[in-house]
């Protein structure tokens, strides 16, 4: 074997026990949250569904708005307005 070789071997080793280490506590906030395929195995029990719309930004800033001062998520305001908008 080339000294090449081993050195890329080597470097090869180093990264695999870099990349198998534990972030630290500090580091590892985010990774606790929910990852995505979890996230939408969630949602369908629930009985979401994903339905993306394209809104105009003043739309969107009304809505955030409207969220916050009411203290719920845009998804379940949203959900609401459409529901009472179907009924009339």
């Amino acid at each position: 074997m080339k000294k090449t070789d081993l050195e890329k071997q080597k470097a090869l080793k180093l990264i695999g026990k870099l990349n198998a280490v534990i972030p630290p506590d500090r580091f590892a906030g985010a990774a606790s949250a929910v990852d995505h395929r979890e996230q939408r195995r969630l949602d369908r029990a629930a009985g979401l569904v994903s339905f993306p719309v394209k809104l105009h930004q003043p739309l969107i800033t009304a809505l955030n708005a409207k969220a916050q001062a009411d203290g719920v998520s845009v998804n379940e305001l949203l959900n609401v307005l459409l529901a009472q908008a179907l009924k009339s």
